[in-house]
C-alpha cells in the first residue's frame, strides 16, 4: 500500500477515535452536570393546553419561566406558606385597582376568607371603592376617546374607565354628610376613620339592597383595619379638610397610625407568628407597611428581624432608585426583611390587575378560609403590648 493509500485510511480511523473520545468526555461531564444544584429545579414539561384546565392547573403545569414563572411562585408563596394559621397577611394596595372592580371580584372574597388581616392603600382606591357601595356605576371605555369630549359630556375616564362626573359630586356629598356626625368630631387613626365609614357605606347597602359591593363595608365586617399612608392624597382627604373650614373637628392622626402598624406586626411576631406582606404595586403604601419593622428595631429600640415574608407585584424597575421597584434584598439592609426568609421573598414584574385575579383564584382554590383575625378589635390590646415593650428600652 502506498504511504497516501495508508494515510488516507489512518485519517478515518484516527478522527473516529477522536470522535469517540470527544463523546466520552462529554458524556462523563454530562454526568456531572446532573448531580449540580443549579439542575435540581422541575424539568420544563409542560402539559399542552386543551381549554380543560383549571386556574391552578393552568399556572402550575404551564407558568414555566420568566415572570410567568416569577406569578407562579407568588401564587405558591401566598397560598402555601402566607396562609399558614400562624401568619399575618398584610395587603397594600397602589394603583387604580377598585375603579376596575377588582374590589368586588378579588379583595372581598379574599378578606371574607381570612387570606387578608389587614390593609394599606391609597385613599383613592378607598374613594372609588365607595362608588359601589353607593350603588353608583363605572364603565368600560376606550382609552383614546377625546379627553376634551368627555369633559364636554360630563364623564371621567381612569385610563379606560369611564363614568359620570356626578359619581364624583355624590360620592363627595355622602363622605360629607357622614363627616358631620358626632363620632367623626375628634382625632383618630385611618384605620379607625375607615372603620366608621365602612359601617356607613354597609348600612347604605342594606337599604340598596346591594350585596357587599365595597371594600370598606367588607373591611368593616370582619374587623379589617384598612389605614392610608398619605389621608390627604385623595377625594376623601380633600373631603375631611373642607368640613375643617366649616368648624367640623375630624383629624386623621398619623402618629396613630405608624405606632397601630408596628403594633400590628409586633403582635404577630411575639406569638410565635410570622408576619407576611402582599404588595400590590409599591408607592406609599409599600413603605408605610414596610417601615413597621424600622419602627420597631430602629426608632423604638425593641429586639426583631423583619418581615417573613415578602411577596411583590409592580412594574417599576430597581435600578432607578425609587421605592416602588426596590427588592426586598435591598430592604434587608433596612431591617424591613428579615434576611434568613430572602428564599420566601417573591418580585413578579407584572400589571396588577392581571395577577391579582389569578392569585385569588389560586388561593381561593387551594386554601379552606381562615379564621378571622378581627385585628381591628384587638388594636388597644397590640398597641399597650408595643408600648410596654418599648418602655423597657428607656
Amino acid at each position: 500500500m502506498s504511504k497516501k493509500k495508508r494515510a488516507s485510511a489512518a485519517g478515518p480511523k484516527s478522527a473516529q477515535k477522536k470522535a469517540a473520545e470527544l463523546r466520552e468526555a462529554a458524556g462523563a461531564k454530562h454526568v456531572a452536570a446532573e448531580t449540580s444544584r443549579f439542575l435540581r429545579g422541575k424539568k420544563i414539561d409542560p402539559r399542552r393546553i386543551d381549554g380543560s384546565e383549571s386556574v391552578v392547573e393552568l399556572i402550575d403545569g404551564t407558568f414555566q419561566a420568566y415572570n410567568s414563572g416569577r406569578l407562579r411562585e407568588a401564587c405558591q408563596l401566598y397560598s402555601e406558606k402566607m396562609l399558614e394559621k400562624d401568619v399575618t397577611v398584610g395587603l397594600t394596595l397602589t394603583g387604580a385597582l377598585t375603579p376596575a372592580g377588582l374590589g368586588m371580584s378579588c379583595l372581598i372574597p379574599l378578606i371574607e376568607a381570612g387570606f387578608v388581616d389587614w390593609i394599606i392603600s391609597t385613599g383613592a382606591n378607598l374613594y372609588h371603592d365607595a362608588h359601589f357601595g353607593l350603588g353608583l356605576s363605572m364603565h368600560r371605555g376606550n382609552a383614546t376617546e377625546s379627553d376634551v369630549l368627555l369633559r364636554e359630556e360630563g364623564v371621567v375616564r381612569i385610563y379606560d374607565v369611564f363614568f359620570d362626573y356626578d359619581v364624583l359630586l355624590s360620592t363627595d356629598a355622602f363622605f360629607r354628610q357622614i363627616m358631620r356626625a358626632p363620632e367623626f368630631q375628634r382625632a383618630m387613626s385611618s384605620a379607625e376613620f375607615h372603620w366608621l365609614c365602612g359601617k356607613y357605606v354597609a348600612e347604605r347597602e342594606k337599604v340598596l339592597g346591594l350585596k357587599s359591593k365595597s371594600l370598606l363595608s367588607a373591611a368593616y365586617a370582619c374587623g379589617v383595619p384598612v389605614y392610608t399612608s398619605s389621608p390627604g392624597d385623595s377625594s376623601i382627604g380633600m373631603n375631611i379638610a373642607a368640613l375643617a373650614l366649616e368648624g367640623y373637628k375630624c383629624v386623621i392622626d398619623p402618629n396613630a397610625d405608624v405606632n397601630e402598624t408596628a403594633a400590628l406586626v409586633l403582635g404577630a411576631k411575639r406569638d410565635g407568628g410570622k408576619s407576611a406582606l402582599v404588595i400590590m404595586g409599591g408607592g406609599s403604601p409599600k413603605n408605610f407597611a414596610l417601615q413597621t419593622e424600622p419602627q420597631i428595631q430602629e426608632v423604638l429600640g425593641i429586639d426583631e428581624k423583619g418581615h417573613d415574608f415578602f411577596l411583590q407585584v409592580t412594574d417599576a424597575r430597581p435600578d432607578t432608585g425609587g421605592l416602588s421597584g426596590a427588592t426586598p434584598a435591598e430592604a434587608v439592609s433596612w431591617g424591613k426583611i428579615d434576611p434568613d426568609r430572602l428564599p420566601d421573598a417573591v418580585v413578579c414584574y407584572l400589571d396588577s390587575t392581571i395577577a391579582l385575579p389569578l392569585m385569588t383564584n389560586y388561593a381561593l382554590a387551594r386554601r379552606k378560609k381562615r379564621k378571622l383575625r378581627r385585628l381591628y378589635d384587638q388594636r388597644g390590646a397590640l398597641m399597650k403590648r408595643l408600648k410596654s415593650e418599648f418602655e423597657k428600652t428607656l
